[in-house]
């Protein structure tokens, strides 16, 4: 959360109507504070002092949404845990839901958006589409559309994401490529109770990108693929203007400068593949570098 103190009270209110029809389970709840300007903290630890499951967990400065989901994961203790914007857009009332496709067996419960006009301007939801669309083509685990950060994740889970290191993530894409049985539950997000959305389009535009380099390789490739296809298209072009200068009698009459021209555009093709082969290996080192478990192992679990 961040300078989100106006509803605080509220989101826990609201779940808090919901848990307590719940039998057999007990809920701490951890807020994450990334770096509010606002009076955030002092209402969790006013809460906190009144109620013992609350906790805060406040960071230092705004290290971002993906971080500080990160944090409050690092965090939790419990068999499960429930990630929730702290905006109520996502809807507690599916806490239940969540929990019971929990105990049939799934590991990975995941809120996914309806689509609709009413919570996302044109302009959001053509880009997201076009996001979607594209990290799906080029990444190596496919992003469901729509799929937010409202989601349940067993300890199983937990435990493996927090042996991530990498700096740059999307929680939600790390959480896909660990597998896992899961399933999705479609909801319509509320309207924001109070404030504005935090997430300006510079942001989401610097996730995009982080996003696509953390996920996919396919950005290091581009310039051997890009090189390889001049190559693919001057050698023959080259291999015709030789043969017209030597058995056509210049019949096309290209000239000294068309020849130069294709040869450099040749030599640049075979730059650009060289360069390709060097990001081979760039690859290979981001792989390295990230420092992702080489497997994930699946075990079993006691229901409750």
């Amino acid at each position: 959360m961040r300078n989100e103190s106006a509803n605080i009270l509220a989101l826990y209110n609201a779940v808090q109507k919901v848990v307590k029809k719940l039998k057999n389970y007990s809920f701490e709840y951890i807020f994450v504070d990334d770096g509010s300007t606002d009076d955030s903290a002092s209402v969790v630890q006013k809460l906190s002092s009144k109620h013992a499951e609350v906790q805060l967990l406040q960071l230092a400065r705004n290290f971002g949404k993906e971080i500080a989901t990160t944090a409050g994961l690092h965090q939790a203790r419990g068999d499960a845990a429930i990630m929730i914007d702290a905006d109520l857009q996502h809807p507690p009332e599916l806490i239940p839901e969540f929990l019971e496709r929990w105990q049939a067996g799934d590991d990975v419960v995941i809120g996914k958006q309806v689509p609709d006009a009413s919570y996302a301007t044109f302009t959001k939801r053509t880009t997201s589409r076009w996001f979607y669309k594209l990290i799906n083509r080029i990444s190596t685990i496919q992003i469901t559309p729509h799929a937010t950060d409202y989601r349940l994740l067993d300890r199983a889970v937990i435990d493996e994401f927090n042996r991530f290191t990498e700096h740059n993530r999307l929680t939600r894409g790390l959480i896909d490529w660990l597998g896992f049985s899961r399933s999705y539950i479609d909801f319509v997000p509320a309207k924001r109770l109070h404030g504005e959305r935090s997430y300006s389009y510079r942001e989401l535009t610097k996730l995009a990108t982080n996003s696509i380099v953390s996920l996919s390789l396919f950005p290091l490739r581009i310039a051997g693929y890009v090189g390889a296809l001049i190559v693919a298209l001057s050698l023959p072009l080259f291999a015709f203007i030789i043969f017209d200068k030597l058995f056509n009698n210049n019949y096309f009459n290209f000239t000294g400068s068309a020849t130069l021209a294709v040869m450099l555009l040749f030599l640049v093709g075979v730059v650009l593949i060289c360069q390709g082969l060097m990001a081979l290996y760039v690859a290979h080192i981001h792989s390295e570098v990230q420092n992702r478990p080489l497997y994930v192992q699946k075990r079993p679990r006691s229901r409750t």
